[in-house]
C-alpha cells in the first residue's frame, strides 16, 4: 500500500510543477540573464532612436541649433568674467553689455585677420600645396619598391571628394554659404548670447524646477560642472591655438617660407580641432616649404611644427587646460571621426569639448568628487 500510495502523489507533484512553470512561462523568460539583457537592449535602441530623432530635429533647423550651441560655448567660457565684474558691483545689464560688446569686437577682428590673411593669397597658396603633393607623388614613383598609380589616383580623388563633398562642408560652412542665412544666425547668436550672460542662472534654475532632494543636487553639480568644463576646454584652446600660429608663424617667417601669415592663421583655425589639425597644418606648411625653399627647408619647417606641437602638448596645454581636461588620443580620434560624420567641419570642432562635458558630468555624478560607479578606480583589493 505504501509503495502505491506514493506513486500518485508522485504523479501529482510532477502535474503541479509543470503547471506552474506554464503559468509562469510568459514572464519568467525575462527574469534570467538573457532576459535582461534583452530588456537593456530594447532600453539602448529606445534612446539611440529618440536621439537619432531630436539630432535630426535640429539638423533641419541649423540656423537655430547653431547659433545656440555657439553661443552657450561663448557664455560658458566668459562665464568668470561676469562673476567677476557682479562681485565687483558692476550692474548685471552693465555687465552684460561690456562682455557682449567685447566678444563681437573679438569675433569681427578674428574674422577681419582670416579675410584679409587669406584672401588675397588663398589660390597661391592652394596652387603651391597642389604642387608640393605632386612633387611628393613624383618622389614616391622613384622608391625602389613598385607602388601602383591607379591606386594612389584613387586615395587623392577619395580625399578630394571627402573634402568637398556636402557633408563635409556641411553644417557651419553650408550655414556662412548663404549671406541672409549668416545674418539671421549672427543677429540671433547675439541675442541669445545677451540672455545667457545676463540670466544664465536664473535660466539654468527654471530647468531645474521639476526636480528635488538628491535630483536637484546632481542637476546642479551637472550644471555648474558642464559649464565650467566647456569654459575652461574652450579658453584653453584659443589660447593654446593663439600661441602655435605665433610660434609655427614666426618660424616659417626666419626660415623664410612664402605665405606665412596666412599659414599662422589657418595654424589658428585648425587647432581648434585637436591632433588632426596640427596634423594638417604642418603638412600644408611642409608642401609649401618644399615647393618654394626644397627639400631641406621643408624638414626644418616639421621641425619647428613638431618642436611647437611637443612644448603646447607637454607644457602649455596643462596649465592651460590642467590635467582634469586632458582626454586619451583614443577618445579624442573616436569623437573626431563621429562628429565629422555627424555634422561636418562643426561636428569635428564641437565634438571633443561635448565629449570632455560628458566626461566631466559622470565625474560628479554621485557626487562633487565623487564619479558615477561604474567610471570610478577599482582598487587593489577589490581587483583581488
Amino acid at each position: 500500500m505504501g509503495l502505491l500510495g506514493d506513486k500518485p502523489r508522485t504523479v501529482r507533484l510532477e502535474g503541479s510543477r509543470v503547471d506552474l512553470e506554464a503559468k509562469r512561462a510568459p514572464w519568467s523568460l525575462w527574469a534570467d540573464g538573457f532576459g535582461r539583457l534583452s530588456i537593456r537592449a530594447v532600453q539602448v535602441i529606445v534612446v539611440l532612436i529618440v536621439a537619432a530623432v531630436l539630432f535630426l530635429g535640429m539638423q533641419q533647423i541649423t540656423v537655430v541649433t547653431i547659433p545656440v550651441v555657439i553661443a552657450l560655448i561663448l557664455a560658458s567660457a566668459f562665464a568668470p568674467v561676469m562673476r567677476w565684474m557682479r562681485s565687483r558691483g558692476v550692474p548685471s545689464l552693465l555687465a552684460t553689455l561690456i562682455t557682449l560688446l567685447t566678444i563681437v569686437v573679438l569675433l569681427g577682428l578674428v574674422g577681419w585677420l582670416i579675410v584679409w590673411a587669406v584672401r588675397n593669397q588663398w589660390d597661391e597658396l592652394y596652387a603651391q600645396a597642389e604642387e608640393g603633393v605632386q612633387q611628393v607623388i613624383d618622389w614616391v614613383g622613384t622608391l625602389p619598391f613598385e607602388i601602383d598609380q591607379a591606386q594612389i589616383d584613387e586615395w587623392i580623388a577619395t580625399a578630394t571628394d571627402f573634402v568637398t563633398s556636402a557633408q563635409f562642408g556641411s553644417g557651419a560652412l553650408a550655414g556662412v554659404s548663404a549671406v541672409a542665412n549668416f545674418i539671421t544666425g549672427f543677429v540671433l547668436l547675439v541675442v541669445v548670447l545677451f540672455f545667457f550672460l545676463k540670466d544664465g542662472p536664473q535660466l539654468w534654475e527654471f530647468l531645474l524646477r521639476p526636480f528635488r532632494g538628491e535630483h536637484y543636487a546632481r542637476a546642479q553639480r551637472i550644471g555648474d560642472k558642464a559649464v565650467s568644463t566647456l569654459g575652461s576646454y574652450i579658453r584653453g584652446t584659443a589660447a593654446v591655438a593663439f600661441v602655435d600660429a605665433v610660434g609655427i608663424g614666426i618660424g616659417l617667417a626666419i626660415l623664410g617660407v612664402p605665405l606665412w601669415l596666412p599659414l599662422a592663421v589657418l595654424v589658428f583655425l585648425l587647432a581648434f580641432i585637436p591632433i588632426v589639425g596640427a596634423t594638417l597644418a604642418g603638412i600644408l606648411a611642409a608642401l609649401v616649404a618644399l615647393v618654394s625653399n626644397g627639400l631641406v627647408n621643408a624638414l626644418f619647417v616639421v621641425g619647428v611644427v613638431v618642436l611647437v606641437n611637443q612644448l603646447e602638448g607637454n607644457f602649455l596645454q596643462p596649465v592651460l587646460m590642467g590635467r582634469t581636461l586632458k582626454l586619451h588620443a583614443f577618445v579624442v580620434l573616436i569623437a573626431l571621426t563621429i562628429g565629422t560624420v555627424l555634422g561636418g567641419v562643426l561636428g569635428a570642432v564641437l565634438a571633443v569639448p561635448i565629449t570632455a562635458v560628458v566626461w566631466g558630468v559622470v565625474q560628479v555624478w554621485d557626487g562633487p568628487n565623487s564619479p558615477a560607479r561604474w567610471a570610478r578606480r577599482k582598487r587593489k583589493e577589490e581587483i583581488a
